[in-house]
This record gives structure tokens, sequence and C-alpha cells, in this order.
């Protein structure tokens, strides 16, 4: 049942990074060989500018095995992994960074140095995480949010992530978004609190003018296939045409996530955003072509 496709990167995303111009971007504990090789890709592209921060030994060791002169870039060394992440949060807090991209560290350690509020990198908003999915070069992408940052939010929360979503959609070209929040059924049942919560932001969406669909409950079926709300005679904007997915609560995003990179070959693009400067987190599985993907949907981020 697992996929053996290859993972490919998406053009719409590349091209709409490359008309950024090349964002300095800081590499969190950089000195493993797949973080080195996407750095490279993204480098080679003229998205980024890569700051290393990690073990020099390592760094050049890797760069040297990818036959990649780095001499040209800054590193700055530092041999214990925890120690990488205040190095990279303070490079940003100074202006110095433009992004910030989860090398071999755990998620904690890196988002715990980012949240630090005397660095002032988190301004008004929320921050969350969203998953930019595609199957092929030219897919159109599925967002999936928030599945990895976010782990049970209060409806407050789910607001700040909608509005981040939908302005992440407009940076890829999606004039209007059309967002689904998810539930197990299309009804707002007592029983079933992500449907009550999902009522009242579909509510709150268009009491605050929020520039997109925005219908819940919805199941997942009656999300993306036209056919199941047909069948079910649900009728309204978004059923079966989702553009956003806003899930409950990151349980269930990310394993939507994780399906669909193993059993379909997806391309998971992830970046944390609402802050002051997007932070790139993967799974320290994912491969180059995930981590490009990811890199460029930062840069897509950027103001």
């Amino acid at each position: 049942m697992l996929s053996k496709k290859k993972i490919i990167c998406p053009e719409n995303l590349l091209k709409i990074a490359k008309s950024k111009g090349i964002a300095k971007s800081a590499i969190v504990n950089a000195g493993t060989g797949v973080i080195m090789e996407s750095a490279k890709q993204a480098s080679d592209l003229n998205l980024i500018q890569p700051v290393f921060i990690g073990d020099k030994v390592l760094i050049n060791k890797c760069a040297n095995d990818l036959k990649w002169d780095i001499s040209k870039y800054e590193t700055i060394h530092e041999s214990n992994e925890n120690s990488t992440a205040p190095i990279a949060a303070r490079l940003a807090s100074e202006g110095k960074v433009k992004i910030i991209v989860k090398g071999h560290i755990h998620t904690d350690v890196l988002m715990k140095a980012v949240l630090k509020r005397d660095l002032n990198l988190i301004g008004k908003k929320r921050l969350s995480h969203i998953w930019h999915m595609t199957l092929d070069k030219k897919d159109k992408p599925f967002i999936i949010t928030d599945g990895a940052l976010n782990v049970l939010p209060k409806l407050e929360t789910k607001m700040h992530i909608l509005k981040n979503s939908v302005d992440f959609a407009k940076r890829i070209g999606i004039k209007r978004p059309k967002v689904s929040i998810l539930s197990a059924t299309e009804e707002v049942l007592e029983s079933m609190p992500s449907s009550l919560e999902a009522d009242q932001i579909t509510k709150r969406a268009k009491s605050e003018g929020i520039d997109a669909d925005v219908f819940g409950p919805l199941a997942f079926d009656n999300s993306v296939s036209e056919q199941a709300a047909k069948i079910k005679k649900i009728k309204n904007t978004v059923a079966g045409k989702t553009d956003i997915l806003l899930v409950p609560n990151v349980e269930t995003g990310n394993a939507l996530v994780k399906m669909m990179i193993h059993f379909m070959g997806s391309c998971a693009a992830g970046v944390v955003v609402g802050g002051k400067v997007p932070v790139v987190i993967t799974s320290r599985s994912d491969d180059p072509t995930a981590r490009l993907a990811s890199i460029a949907a930062a840069v897509v981020a950027l103001d």
C-alpha cells in the first residue's frame, strides 16, 4: 500500500518563490546530508542565501560530499544541537536572516527559541503551521492546517489559523479560497464539539468579513468530493471544492498529511506563518524535494 511514487516539487510554488528574490536564511543544525542537499537546491535556484549553523566540520564534510563550494556563505560553528536554535532566532530578531529553516533538530527545541518574547519574533497574530500538498508538478495545491504546531487549538486560535491560511492561499494565486472546517459530520451536533466549533468559525468568518468562502462543519468526503456532497444533498460554495482544510486538532492534520505522503507520494511543503519570519518545519525523515518545497513555501510567505 505504501507509495513508491517519486516526490515532485510543484512548479507554481517554485515560480512564485523565484519571483520574490533571494532570502537570507538560517539553516539550523545543518550538518546532515539531506539538509545540506535541500539547501543546495534552494541556493542553486536563487531562492535563498544560506547561513549555516552547526558543527562546522560536519557542515563542510556534507558540502564536500555534494561537491558544493560553500566558502562564500557564512557558517556559524556550534557543536551543541540545542544551542543552534537560539542563534538562528537571534539572527532573525536582529534582521540578519529572513527565514529560519529547521535542520536536524527537534521541532519543540527550535520553536521554544523562536517563541522567546524578548526576541520580538511574534506579532499580534498567533503562529500556525500550513501544509501545502501536491501530487505532481502541475497539481492544484491542497492546504491542510494546522497539522504540526497548535495541538488542540481553541476557537480564537482557530480564527488566527484560518486567517493565516487564507493569506497564504492568496499568495499562491487562489483569489478567494474555499475553506472547509473539518468535523466528522456535516450536521451541528451537541455530542460532537468539533461540529459546534466549526459552525461558530463559519459564522465569525462571515461577520468579520474574511475574504474567503468558509463553511463547516463538513466531513472529509464532503469537503473534497463533489459527488459525495451531491449524494448527501449538501449545497454550498465549499463542499467538494475545498482549497484549505482547517482540522480540529494536530493529530487529525498530521495523520492526513502523513497518509498523503506515504500512501499517495504527495509533496508536503510545511511552513510556520503568522510571525515576523517564516519558519520551515519539516519531518526529519522528509526527503530533499519536500524540504526544497518547504523552503519555497517560506519564501512565498515573506512580506
